[in-house]
């Protein structure tokens, strides 16, 4: 089993805690930045939610995390 193998069976397994983090991120670099970046910031954890789910379901593992944007996609 590869290196990717095992970090897609994770993700599948762990998902779900993997979009958290990815929020928690971006929000930290959304208040870092005062904001100036918000829009960016949301793309990319987006971007980063789906990418997780897309190699989570290739996994084999069901995804819980959405694919909103930090704070809920507002």
């Amino acid at each position: 089993m590869g290196l990717m193998d095992k970090v897609k069976g994770m993700l599948g397994q762990h998902g779900d805690k993997v979009s958290k983090g990815i929020d928690k991120a971006a929000d930290m670099a959304d208040s870092k930045t005062k904001g100036k970046y918000s829009e960016k910031i949301r793309s990319s954890s987006r971007k980063a939610k789906e990418q997780t789910e897309k190699y989570g379901r290739e996994g084999g593992g069901s995804q819980g995390g959405g694919s909103e944007g930090p704070r809920g996609g507002s």
